[in-house]
C-alpha cells in the first residue's frame, strides 16, 4: 500500500504543525488510506493490528472535521477496551489538535473519580474517548448527550467485545444520530465484527494493511525490556558488548534523533544523524563517512533511512519500537546482507509495547528472543578483552620503534604502569571520557523481566490468551493474599468470564491480570481480587449494571 508524507495531504496547516512538532514525517500504510476517506464522509473499517499508527488515522480527520461554531458539544466519540489505551488515545488527540483552539477532548473511563468527570463534561468537550462502562453509566445519568454526534470510533473493537463490552458497543451506536460516521479498527475480523458493521456501518470501505515477511535467515533478533529512561544506558552496554563495526539506531522522530545523538557523543561514542532536515549535501557526506568506517553509529528515523544500503552493517537498534510493522522489517533488513549474519535488537517499554511486538512476531513470521542485559561487570570484561586482543594484534604487527622517543619522554616523568593505565584508561572509557555503566542499573534490568505482562515464559498469542480460563490464571496469585467478592449476576443471566472481566476491569481501571480465579454460579460470580484492591472494588462496583443487569458486590 503506498504511504504519502503528511505535508501532501489534504489536512489545515495547523495539524501538519502539529505533526511536523512531534516529528513524524510521512504517514504509514493505514493512516495514508483511512485519513482521506474519514474527511471524505466515509465508515471505514481498518482491518489492521496494534502498531501501525491507528491512533493517528482517525485522530487527525476527527480533529479536522470538528465544527467550531457548535458550542463545545460532543461531536466525536472514541471507545476502546481499557482505561490505559483510552488516556493514550486522548493523549494523542491532543498532541494533534495542538494548534487548533478551543478544540476539547476529555478521557472518560473507570477508576477515575466520576464527579471530576461530571465537572469535565459540563465545561463542554467536542471530542470524547472513554471505556464502554463508563460511557454508558455517563449516558444514563443524562451528563453525556450524543445529539450532536457526527463521528463514532471503534479502537480495538475485537478487544473490547471479547470483554463482553457488545451490549455496551450496540446501546451506544443505537443511542447516536442516525447520520453518524462509524470508525471500526480491529486486528481480526469476526463474527461479532462483521455483525455490527453490517448492522451498524454504512457501506463502509475496509482497509486491510499488507505486510512484508522477513526473508533473510541471517539476522538474530533479540528484545529486551527496558525500564523508562534507561534505553540510553541499555543502548551503550550492548555497543559496548558486541562492538558492532556498524550500526543503525532507529528512532520515530527527528527530535529523538537529535537527542539520542548528543547523548552518544556525552558518552564518546563517533555516530551521526540522520534525517529529513539533513541536507543533500551533508546527507552525502554522512553515508561517506559512514561507509569508509569514519562513523560507527547511524541514528536515523524511518523515511531518511530508507535506500542506505552500507556493506558490514552488523546491528540494527530498535531504539523507538517502530509505527508499522512494516517499518521493523526495512529497518532490520539493513543488517544480514551479502550472506553475512546480522542483529537486531528492540526496545521495549511496558504493556503496550510487549503487545506491539507480538503483533510484529505475527506478522513477519519471525522469532524475536528475549535477552537479559548485560550486566555491569561483563561490559567492563568485554571491554578489558576487546582491548588486550587488540594490543595483541598491534605488537604482533610490529613496526613499534618509531614511538620509542615518546615512550622514553614519557618515562622521564612517570613508570611504565601509570603509561599503560593511561593508555588503558583512553581506551576502554572512549576517547579518555568517563562513560562506564552504571552499576546500580543492574539490579533494575534483572528484576524487568519478572515485572512485565508478556515475556518469554508466557508468551501466547492474544486469541489463547483471551480464551484462557480465569483458573489456570490463578496460579500466577497466592491464595493468602486473595479475597473472593461475590456479585449479584450468574449463570441465570447468561453472563460470562469475559463479561465479568471487562466490568471489574472496565470500573475499577486495573488490569485484568490483577484477577484471580472467577467461578460463575447460578445467582451469583465470585471474583478473587487481591487484598489490596478489595476497597477499590466495593466502592467502583457498588451500582455496576452488567449485561443490562443491575448488581451489588460484597466481600465473603
Amino acid at each position: 500500500m503506498q504511504t504519502v508524507p503528511f505535508s501532501q495531504m489534504n489536512i489545515s496547516e495547523e495539524l501538519k504543525r502539529a505533526v511536523l512538532e512531534i516529528g513524524f514525517e510521512e504517514a504509514t500504510s493505514i493512516q495514508s488510506a483511512s485519513i482521506p476517506l474519514i474527511l471524505d464522509g466515509r465508515d471505514v473499517i481498518g482491518h489492521s493490528q496494534t502498531g501501525t499508527g491507528k491512533t493517528a488515522a482517525f485522530s487527525i480527520p476527527a480533529i479536522e472535521k470538528i465544527d467550531l461554531t457548535k458550542d463545545k458539544t460532543t461531536q466525536v466519540l472514541v471507545l476502546c477496551p481499557t482505561r490505559e489505551l483510552a488516556l493514550q488515545a486522548c493523549d494523542e488527540i491532543r498532541k494533534f489538535a495542538k494548534y487548533k483552539h478551543n478544540i476539547k477532548t476529555v478521557p472518560i473511563y473507570g477508576g477515575q473519580q466520576i464527579d471530576r468527570q461530571f465537572s469535565a463534561l459540563r465545561q463542554g468537550a467536542q471530542i470524547v474517548v472513554g471505556t464502554p462502562g463508563r460511557i454508558m453509566d455517563h449516558m444514563r445519568r443524562k451528563t453525556l448527550k450524543l445529539n450532536d454526534l457526527t463521528m463514532v470510533v471503534l479502537d480495538e473493537a475485537d478487544e473490547m467485545l471479547s470483554m463482553g463490552f457488545r451490549e455496551d458497543i450496540e446501546t451506544i451506536l443505537k443511542d447516536a444520530p442516525d447520520n453518524r460516521q462509524i470508525i471500526l479498527f480491529s486486528a481480526t475480523m469476526s463474527k461479532d465484527i462483521i455483525t455490527i458493521t453490517k448492522k451498524y456501518q454504512n457501506n463502509p470501505e475496509l482497509i486491510k494493511t499488507a505486510h512484508d515477511q522477513i526473508t533473510v535467515p541471517n539476522i538474530e533478533q533479540y528484545y529486551y525490556e527496558v525500564p523508562l529512561g534507561k534505553k540510553i544506558e541499555v543502548l551503550s552496554r550492548l555497543l559496548d558488548t558486541y562492538n558492532p563495526k556498524r550500526s543503525i539506531v532507529f528512532c520515530n522522530t527527528k527530535s529523538m534523533v537529535d537527542e539520542l545523538l548528543s547523548e552518544l557523543q556525552l558518552r564518546g561514542y563517533s555516530g551521526s544523524a540522520l534525517h529529513s532536515d539533513v541536507k543533500q549535501n551533508a546527507r552525502t557526506q554522512i553515508m561517506n563517512s559512514f561507509k569508509s568506517g569514519g562513523t560507527d553509529i547511524l541514528v536515523a528515523t524511518d523515511v531518511a533511512a530508507r535506500g542506505i544500503d552500507a556493506p558490514d552493517i552488523e546491528a540494527v537498534f530498535n531504539y523507538d519500537i517502530p509505527q508499522d510493522v512494516e517499518y521493523y522489517v526495512h529497518r532490520i533488513g539493513r543488517t544480514g546482507r551479502a550472506g553475512k549474519n546480522g542483529r537486531s535488537f528492540t526496545f521495549v517499554s511496558g504493556r503496550r509495547q510487549m503487545q506491539e511486538l507480538l503483533e510484529i512476531e505475527r506478522y513477519t513470521k519471525s522469532k524475536i528472543t528475549l535477552m537479559r542485559v548485560p550486566t555491569y561487570d561483563e561490559v567492563i570484561e568485554t571491554r578489558s578483552h576487546q582491548f588486550i586482543e587488540e594490543t595483541k594484534s598491534i605488537i604482533e604487527a610490529g613496526e613499534l620503534a618509531k614511538y620509542n622517543a615518546i615512550v622514553d619522554a614519557l618515562l622521564l616523568e612517570f613508570t611504565s604502569m601509570d603509561i599503560m593505565s593511561a593508555l588503558i584508561k583512553m581506551n576502554i572509557t572512549k576517547d579518555g571520557k568517563e562513560n562506564f555503566p552504571n552499576k546500580s542499573d543492574d539490579e533494575i534490568f534483572s528484576t524487568e523481566i519478572s515485572k512485565m505482562p508478556y515475556n518469554n515464559t508466557a508468551r501466547v498469542s492474544e486469541k489463547k490468551r483471551r480464551n484462557t480460563s480465569m483458573r489456570a490464571l490463578s496460579k500466577n496469585h497466592s491464595e493468602e493474599n486473595m479475597t473472593n467478592l461475590s456479585i449479584s449476576i450468574g449463570r441465570n443471566q447468561r453472563v460470562s468470564v469475559n463479561h465479568i472481566l471487562g466490568a471489574v476491569a472496565g470500573e475499577s481501571g486495573l488490569p485484568g491480570k490483577t484477577f484471580g480465579r472467577i467461578e460463575i454460579f447460578d445467582k451469583y460470580t465470585l471474583v478473587a481480587v487481591p487484598k489490596e484492591h478489595v476497597d477499590t472494588l466495593l466502592s467502583t462496583m457498588k451500582h455496576c449494571k452488567i449485561m443490562g443487569y443491575k448488581t451489588s458486590i460484597k466481600k465473603i
